[in-house]
C-alpha cells in the first residue's frame, strides 16, 4: 500500500489536488511539481513524455501505486504512451490516470447547443486530444479550441489582477467566441486557469457555462476507486499529504498557497535533468 501520487509540471495541479483531497480526505497523497522544468505547454511531445515518465517513475519509487497526471499537457502528450508502453513493464496493478478523459466523458451533459470551447496551452491545443476524446463520447459535439500561451505566466507571476491579465483574457475569449456564436460551454483545460476564473466570467457573455476541472477529476477518481477495489486496496489511508518540488521549496511554498488555498511545506526532490 502507498499514497496516491499527484503530478503536475508546476503549481496548477494543486487546484486539482485541493478538490481531490476534499472528496477523498482519508487517503494519503504525494504531490510532485516539476517546477524546475516548467513550462511543459511549449515543449515537444518527446520532451513532455520524457519529463512526465521520469516523474511518474519517481512517484512509483516513493510507494505510489496510482498516479494522477493533474496536468493537461502531460495528459495530452504523455499519458497514452505511458499507459500502453511503460506500464506493461510492471507486473502489479500500478495505474496512471489523467485529467482529459474525466472532463470529456461528461461534457455532453452540459452543452445544449452541442458546441463546446476549449481554452488551453498551445501544447494541449496542438495535440487535438480534447477534440479526439470528446468525439469518442459525443460524436455530435463540435469542439472549438483557443490556445492561451500568456495565461500560465500571468498566473505563475501572480499578475492575475493586473491590466495585462484582463487584456489577454479578453483577447482569447473573443477569439474563441468568434469561431462560433453558438458555443454554450467552455472548458478551462489548464489547471492554472481557475485562478483567472473571476476575470473570465466577467468577460464571457451570460449563458455560457465555464467548467474547471478540479471537482470533475475528484468525482471521477472517487468513482474509479469505488469500481476498482483492487486499486483502492493499494492506496494507504492515513490522511497524510506530502509536497515535493524539483525547484526551490521556499519559492514553491510562497506560491503554492495561491493554488492550494492553504499553506504547504514542500521538500526538494532531484529528478534527472531537472
Amino acid at each position: 500500500m502507498g499514497p496516491i501520487g499527484i503530478f503536475d509540471s508546476g503549481y496548477g495541479g494543486l487546484t486539482v489536488f485541493k478538490e481531490i483531497a476534499k472528496v477523498l480526505p482519508a487517503y494519503d497523497y504525494i504531490y510532485l511539481g516539476d517546477n524546475a522544468r516548467v513550462p511543459y505547454g511549449t515543449r515537444s511531445f518527446e520532451t513532455v513524455y520524457m519529463y512526465t515518465l521520469e516523474c511518474v517513475e519517481q512517484l512509483f519509487s516513493m510507494g505510489c501505486q496510482l498516479v494522477i497526471l493533474a496536468c493537461n499537457t502531460a495528459s495530452a502528450k504523455a499519458l497514452r504512451t505511458i499507459q500502453q508502453k511503460d506500464l506493461v513493464a510492471y507486473t502489479d496493478t500500478r495505474k496512471v490516470l489523467g485529467v482529459i478523459r474525466p472532463t470529456t466523458e461528461i461534457i455532453g451533459h452540459y452543452t445544449k447547443t452541442r458546441q463546446v470551447g476549449i481554452m488551453a496551452t498551445s501544447g494541449t491545443v496542438n495535440s487535438h486530444s480534447y477534440i479526439l476524446e470528446v468525439n469518442k463520447f459525443f460524436p455530435d459535439i463540435t469542439v472549438y479550441q483557443e490556445a492561451c500561451p500568456m495565461w500560465v505566466p500571468l498566473v505563475e507571476n501572480n499578475e492575475i489582477n493586473s491590466p495585462g491579465a484582463r487584456y489577454f483574457v479578453k483577447q482569447h475569449v473573443q477569439r474563441l467566441l468568434n469561431l462560433s456564436s453558438n458555443i454554450d460551454t467552455i472548458v478551462l483545460a489548464c489547471t492554472h486557469y481557475p485562478l483567472l476564473l473571476p476575470i473570465i466570467q466577467n468577460l464571457t457573455p451570460e449563458g455560457i457555462r465555464l467548467l474547471t476541472q478540479g471537482h470533475i477529476v475528484a468525482k471521477s477518481l472517487a468513482d474509479y476507486l469505488s469500481r476498482h477495489s483492487e486499486i483502492d486496496l493499494t492506496c494507504s489511508k492515513n490522511g497524510i499529504k506530502e509536497f515535493y518540488t524539483t525547484e526551490s521549496p521556499k519559492a514553491f511554498n510562497q506560491k503554492a498557497a495561491l493554488f492550494y488555498g492553504e499553506r504547504v511545506s514542500a521538500k526538494h526532490l532531484k529528478i534527472t535533468n531537472s
